[in-house]
């Protein structure tokens, strides 16, 4: 059972780390940004899902809680970038999701404060489970507000959609290139090279926040008001001179 779930896991890590990179590097919001982002959910969620059956075999504790937000992160990301403004039973089951991440990442640093020696050698230091439940606690509070709202748009959807599946992709390339730091050579192990591949994903969420703040592209527009039907008869009636329109 093991094995078979540890090829499924490295497949769906392998190709979620190209597409994720793919995916930033190209036209955000054309066609190969759509292709490679969606594909990039698709083995997240896969790697996310794997790792949480393998963690559950193997007993740790920390993979079992890191599986499950990592799962609603990029879940509700890419939700963001695909709905739009609508929001649903699905958006709900995802908080529900989330909130169960954030209150076992926080339980789980308490225990570990408590009880050092309780835990698999798996399991982050203290200061990491809460970190993680911090994150999680406010991407579940941007949840609220959204559902609260009836929706989502312009610049806050985008921003949803760009920092979560960044904090996705983060996670990704620090579990690969500081937690499996034994398939490389050994003069780059622990070497400030595999950090900075590590932790790429936060100047470049950064820098697209930035973008998306400032940005004029991303604003979101008022709603068209609707024409009234005799307005749009009365329009039709109307004759323009060809020789009045600017060429």
């Amino acid at each position: 059972m093991r094995l078979p779930l540890l090829i499924l896991h490295i497949l769906a890590g392998s190709i979620a780390l190209l597409t994720g990179a793919f995916a930033m590097a190209v036209r955000k919001g054309g066609k190969l940004h759509r292709a490679s982002g969606n594909v990039f959910t698709v083995s997240m969620l896969t790697l996310a899902t794997s790792a949480f059956f393998l963690a559950i075999l193997k007993s740790q504790q920390g993979n079992i809680v890191g599986s499950v937000g990592t799962f609603y992160l990029i879940g509700t990301a890419w939700l963001a970038g695909r709905r739009g403004e609508r929001t649903g039973p699905i958006d709900w089951s995802a908080l529900f999701v989330g909130l169960t991440g954030a209150i076992s990442a926080v339980a789980l640093g308490v225990f570990t404060l408590h009880n050092p020696g309780g835990v698999d050698k798996t399991t982050a230091p203290a200061g990491m489970s809460f970190f993680f439940g911090a994150i999680l606690l406010l991407a579940t509070g941007g949840d609220i507000r959204m559902l609260a709202r009836g929706g989502i748009s312009g610049r806050q959807r985008i921003t949803r959609h760009l920092w979560r599946m960044c904090y996705g992709l983060f996670i990704a390339t620090g579990s690969f290139f500081l937690g499996q730091q034994q398939v490389f050579p050994v003069f780059l192990r622990g070497s400030i090279f595999l950090t900075v591949l590590a932790l790429l994903p936060f100047p470049l969420m950064i820098y697209w926040l930035f973008r998306v703040r400032f940005s004029k592209a991303y604003k979101a527009g008022p709603p068209p008001m609707p024409m009234p039907v005799s307005t749009l008869k009365t329009c039709d009636n109307i004759h323009i001179p060809s020789e009045t329109v600017a060429p």
